[in-house]
This record gives C-alpha cells, structure tokens and sequence, in this order.
C-alpha cells in the first residue's frame, strides 16, 4: 500500500511553490522537457507546457474532492485578472456552487441548443464579424464593451434568456463606477448587438431598448481646453520630469500640430518631407466616417522640424517615429504618452492629451484665425452640401497658422524665445 501511495505521488505534475506571482515572475517562466505548474496562492495555479501553453487554473475543494477550474490562458489573461476570476469563483464555492460542474451545465447546453436559439457570446461573435468588422472604420469600441463587460457576465446565456434586469445590471454598474458616459456606450453597443438579433429573427424583442439612457446618465460633450498658463505649466512639467525625452517632444509636438496622439504614435518616416516641410498622415491614420477616408497634410514650423530630426536620431534605424521599448520594429503601444503622465501633478484642473486639440482650436480661434482654417488643420471636414462645395485646402493659410502658433506657444512658455529641442535639458 505504501508503494502505490509513493508511485501516485512521484507521477503527480510537480508544482513550484513561487506564490504570490509577479508580473515579472509570470513572464520570465519558460517551457520544460515536463509538464509543470507553478503556485500562485488560494488556489490559483499557471500549468505550463512543454510547448510553451501557459495556462490560469483554480483548484479547490468540494463536498470533500479536489476540483479544478480552468480560467484561460496566459498572457490572454493576465495575473490580476486571473486573480480576479479565482476570487470570484471561490465566492461560489462558498455559497455550494461546483464552477466545474456549472461549466458542464453550459457546454451540454451549448451543444444541444439548436440554432435557431445561439447564446451571447456566439451570436456576439457574429454580430461583430458581419456587421461591425465588415462596416465599420474602427471596430476596437464596440468589441471591447461587449468583451470587456457584457461577455464576461452573460456570455454562456441563451440569446433569448437575457432579460431588461440583465441588461441593468451590467449598464448601472459601470455608471454607478463612476462612468455614466461609458454605461451610455455599453447600453448602445448591446443594443446594436439585439437589433441585428431581431432583423435575423432569431428574438422578438430588444431588452436593451427598455433601459431608459436619461436614467443612466448623460455623455457629457468635454469642453476643456487649457489657458495660455496652464499649456506653459504643462510643458515645463513634463520636461522638468524623469519621463522619456521621445515622450516629452511627443506631447509637445500634439500641442503644436493640433494632430491626433494616435497618428503620432503610428507615424513612420516615410510620410516626412523635411525639404517642403510636410507630414502626411496616411487615410488610414485619420478619423472619418466610412467611406468618407482621407489624407491629412501637416505643415511643419521650425519647432516641429526640429524636434522631428530630434526623434530621428532616437529612433535610430526604426522606420517609426516613436519605436517601442526594446522593439524597433513595432510602435509604442496607444496608451502609452497617457501612461507616461500618470506619475506627474499638474497644478490645473484635470485635462486629457486629446483636450490639447480644443484648446488649440480655441486660442487659434480667438486670436482671430478663420474657423474653416483651424478646422482644416484639425483634420475635420464638413458636413453636408458645405462640405462638398468647401474642398479649400488653406495651404498657405495653414503654414502661416502653425508657424504663429508654435511661436506663441514659444511666448508663452518663457519670457524669452526658448532653443526647441533643449527646452527642458539641463
């Protein structure tokens, strides 16, 4: 009897007892000749493959057996939210809920539930690929709303199950979060989602419809744009920081140009002409409406110039304007100038790189700059007949306007003219 306690025991997958994982412990884990798993702590293990599959389980006890659970793969799922997940389920374990079995329940469902009667996640998958994916510019919103919150909670319901109360519940929590804007986005998105429902007959109702938006809140239209003190404020923050000197030119940069972060961001060398003193930004770096794409010509001053050539001698052999960390090939992720101001204080009421656009547009304006002008150099095109009629390019209004307006900013930042491109060296 003892030696078949020790064959079962000297068989069993070994496990290393790391817990609790960091990130950097989770990334530098690397594939064996054996199966093995390493412990992260209240049940939550990492089960690696000899071929390199990193996978998130849960392990507990029920009604006196050992069960596990599992959760997905890594790095699909990070360490937080795996942690999240284990939490979660071991509540229901607490409250005599087996996630193992309820897992059975809902495959055994899935398979027998006939066509006509798909659950959330599959029609959700199709909805996005006929409908959003095919017609849609940018798709990344409403996939991640129904991915990121409504997925996750009724993702293995029947299509037809899903009630108004459901739909609540998913919506007030976000805006009771502190995000009655994005509960708006979220209550949209599942709407568009049973609509293309009902026109495939496969429901004969809308619960998303029935959630009132006036009781979830209003998407309030940001009007914030900065004073002519609080750009010199930010400026001389950012490059009085320890933040990457790429990042310091780069937000300097979008307030000079009046661009989008994200056509800074994906920018590539090749759309440069520093003889004519031109960048232009492919189509498909532009925000428009389907159909609607189009090119967008920024003139550079001399400040910009000069920070340009700065960047390109960072960016060394890199076809991109802003390479990543230890990845030349590939660009910063889009998050990452927001990241990069996340450990700085500002002494100003709370702003976004984004409101640096309107706060351009704004002083542009009220320094006597024609609006079709401004309009133009933010890349917005206008609506309707004016629109087609008004295909002005204001080549040489705009020049003019960007090259006043970089020497403003200029003014404004010091008393005296500043050397763009040391501005903030020691």
């Amino acid at each position: 009897m003892s030696s078949t306690k020790t064959k079962k025991t000297t068989s069993r997958r070994k496990s290393r007892k790391l817990g609790p994982l960091t990130d950097k412990q989770v990334q530098a884990l690397r594939p064996r000749s054996k199966r093995y798993t390493v412990r992260d702590g209240r049940g939550l293990y990492l089960d690696i493959t000899p071929g390199g599959v990193q996978t998130w389980i849960f392990r507990y006890q029920f009604n006196g057996k050992q069960e596990k659970f599992t959760i997905g793969r890594y790095p699909e799922i990070t360490l937080k939210e795996a942690r999240e997940k284990r939490d979660g389920l071991a509540v229901d374990v607490a409250k005599g809920i087996s996630p193992a079995e309820e897992k059975k329940k809902l495959r055994t469902q899935s398979t027998t539930r006939s066509a006509g009667n798909p659950i959330v996640r599959e029609f959700g998958e199709r909805y996005l690929k006929e409908q959003v994916d095919k017609n849609w510019k940018d798709p990344s919103n409403e996939r991640r709303y129904l991915e990121k919150d409504f997925f996750p909670e009724f993702g293995n319901r029947s299509l037809k199950d899903i009630t108004v109360l459901d739909i609540q519940l998913v919506v007030y929590r976000k805006r009771d979060g502190g995000h009655p804007s994005a509960a708006i986005h979220l209550r949209n998105a599942i709407k568009r989602m049973y609509d293309y429902a009902i026109e495939l007959r496969l429901v004969l109702i809308n619960p998303a419809a029935m959630v009132a938006t006036k009781y979830v809140g209003k998407a309030v239209r940001r009007k914030r744009h900065l004073t002519p003190r609080e750009i010199r404020d930010f400026l001389q923050v950012i490059y009085r920081s320890n933040i990457r000197r790429q990042f310091k030119l780069a937000l300097h940069i979008v307030v000079l140009t009046l661009v989008r972060k994200s056509m800074l961001l994906l920018a590539t060398w090749d759309e440069f002409d520093f003889e004519t003193g031109e960048w232009t930004i492919p189509k498909e770096h532009v925000k428009a409406k389907k159909g609607e794409e189009h090119e967008h010509l920024v003139y550079m001053s001399a400040q910009v110039a000069a920070m340009f050539h700065e960047l390109k001698a960072l960016a060394g052999s890199s076809r991109f304007v802003l390479p990543g960390r230890g990845k030349l090939n590939q660009p910063f992720a889009k998050n990452a100038l927001n990241k990069a101001l996340e450990g700085l204080t500002f002494d100003m009421e709370p702003f976004t790189i984004h409101d640096q656009r309107r706060t351009a547009s704004t002083l542009l304006r009220e320094n006597g700059w024609d609006a079709d002008v401004v309009e133009k150099a933010l890349s917005h095109e206008k609506e309707g007949i004016a629109g087609v009629y008004n295909r002005a390019e204001y080549a040489k209004e705009r020049k003019k306007m960007l090259q006043w307006w970089a020497n403003y900013v200029d003014s404004i930042i010091t008393e005296s003219k500043v050397i763009v491109g040391n501005f903030g060296r020691r």
